[in-house]
């Protein structure tokens, strides 16, 4: 995938950002990096804090059913192509710089990086429909690389990559890390248009396997262990009864992880 790198000093969201280019008919590979976000977007509306050169904030444009004719219910697997491709590139340029120990870097189901059990980056994925097709998919992916410190309200819960190895680390080299470990993935994903092929490597980085989870579900809350995903990404939870059930979207919490006790 040809990569076209757009950096701005402040924007409001690159994932905004790149849907303004993308309604302009900006191609694919179209990539988005601010120093500044003013207004970053996590899951289900929350905020992301970016830090003035310490965060890798990046949302680059997909055209999947152009190129590749994928459905919209197949565009959410794509979440789980780029957290496969963070985990990668993080954990290469911690090798490369020289750390003697390169930290655990898991991921915790769907898409949030985890090193050494606290979260370091979130990726959230946007799809615009043109009638029943996908017109564009924008895949924005914020990792705390060089903070020293959080404030108090997320502390127990978040790291940077400087944080957990004591090396400042380039925010370019790192973005071009990604894309290269996404250009090394997305094939495999678009070739079967699941995830057949990456379910190996996904399960070995993949926190929840074999671990009690909690799901929040609409209809009440309950407890079971990850066995891991299926070929759709959805997690396979075994109930107390025996019973597996797969979890396509929502809330799920690993004991042990971010507060969960």
């Amino acid at each position: 995938m040809d990569k076209e790198i757009i950096f701005l000093p402040i924007t409001d969201s690159t994932n905004e950002e790149a849907k303004r280019l993308a309604q302009k008919d900006a191609k694919e590979g179209t990539v988005v990096t601010a120093d500044v976000q003013t207004a970053g977007k996590g899951r289900k509306g929350r905020s992301w804090h970016t830090g003035e050169k310490t965060t890798l904030a990046m949302s680059f444009l997909l055209r999947p059913y152009e190129n590749v004719g994928l459905l919209p219910d197949q565009a959410s697997m794509i979440t789980l192509v780029a957290a496969v491709s963070v985990a990668k590139a993080i954990e290469k340029m911690m090798k490369k710089t020289g750390v003697k120990e390169v930290p655990e870097i898991l991921i915790k189901w769907p898409n949030d990086i985890v090193i050494n059990g606290k979260k370091a980056c979130g990726i959230l994925t946007e799809m615009q429909l043109k009638g029943c097709d996908i017109d564009y998919v924008v895949v924005g992916i914020g990792v705390n690389v060089n903070q020293n410190g959080f404030p108090e309200d997320i502390e127990d819960i978040a790291t940077s990559m400087r944080m957990e190895t004591g090396f400042s680390f380039d925010r370019d080299e790192l973005l071009d890390g990604i894309m290269n470990e996404f250009g090394h993935f997305y094939p495999l994903f678009c070739s079967k248009k699941d995830l057949s092929l990456l379910k190996d490597t996904y399960e070995e980085l993949l926190i929840n396997k074999n671990r009690e989870v909690k799901v929040l579900d609409p209809k009440g809350e309950y407890q079971g262990i990850a066995l891991g995903i299926d070929h759709e990404g959805q997690l396979l939870v075994k109930l107390a009864d025996g019973n597996i059930r797969p979890i396509y979207a929502g809330e799920v919490s690993v004991r042990g992880l971010y507060g969960y006790v």
